[in-house]
């Protein structure tokens, strides 16, 4: 796995901003160990980076939010509380040791009735929703394997609403979209789906620098024309 080098200083800053500004609760602590516990990567979303996708979701509007990468289901949680009574949210998880985990933190959460886990690989549920001829989603965030980013991108457009919200994790990764050989496995991907966001007819996007507990990233943030 591609090693990411956070600095002390900042990882200091993020769990200060953690504690004094978004503090996450019981169910949000629970879902990170619960991961750990498992044995899953700790490559969830930080908490301050969770918050932020809840109040986009309440900002935007959004009653039907889809998700492209589950994990143990911390991201899910913080949008999931973000939705309005009535809201659902789609999540897509391939493996299912960490469908189980996400579901048992989302349940906890009191969001059963909201979220929707499908398993299996994303490519095939996302042509299936689109089979299913489901109403398009207001907002969605794409967090999985970045080899197939730029088709997570056009499925996002395919499913989602002129005027939905797309975010997309992991835009940097350590400065490698300006050298594809510090990892030749994610980068690629990466730089592929920066391109479609600066040329694609139906997105309108900008991407924020961040640095934290993750190291040197950023995300995406576009809209669906």
């Amino acid at each position: 796995m591609f090693e990411h080098k956070p600095r002390p200083e900042w990882i200091a800053a993020e769990e200060y901003l953690s504690d004094v500004v978004v503090r996450p609760d019981s169910a949000l602590q629970q879902a990170i160990r619960s991961a750990e516990e498992a044995g899953m990567p700790a490559i969830e979303v930080a908490p301050n980076a969770g918050k932020l996708l809840k109040l986009l979701v309440q900002i935007s509007g959004a009653r039907r939010v889809l998700e492209i990468g589950t994990l143990a289901g911390f991201s899910t949680i913080w949008m999931g509380r973000g939705l309005p009574d009535g809201g659902t949210l789609v999540t897509c998880e391939f493996l299912p040791k960490h469908t189980e985990v996400a579901w048992a933190n989302i349940d906890a959460a009191g969001l059963g009735e909201k979220v929707e886990i499908r398993l299996g690989p994303a490519l095939e549920t996302l042509a299936a929703l689109e089979e299913e001829a489901r109403e398009p989603f207001d907002f969605i965030f794409i967090d999985a394997d970045k080899e197939n980013n730029s088709r997570y991108l056009d499925w996002a457009v395919r499913l989602g609403r002129s005027g939905a919200t797309v975010v997309l994790d992991n835009t940097v990764w350590e400065g490698a979209i300006l050298d594809p050989g510090m990892d030749p496995v994610n980068a690629p991907g990466i730089i592929e789906a920066l391109k479609l966001l600066g040329e694609h007819p139906r997105l309108d996007a900008t991407v924020i620098q961040t640095v934290g507990s993750k190291g040197w990233d950023g995300f995406a943030l576009a809209r669906i024309r």
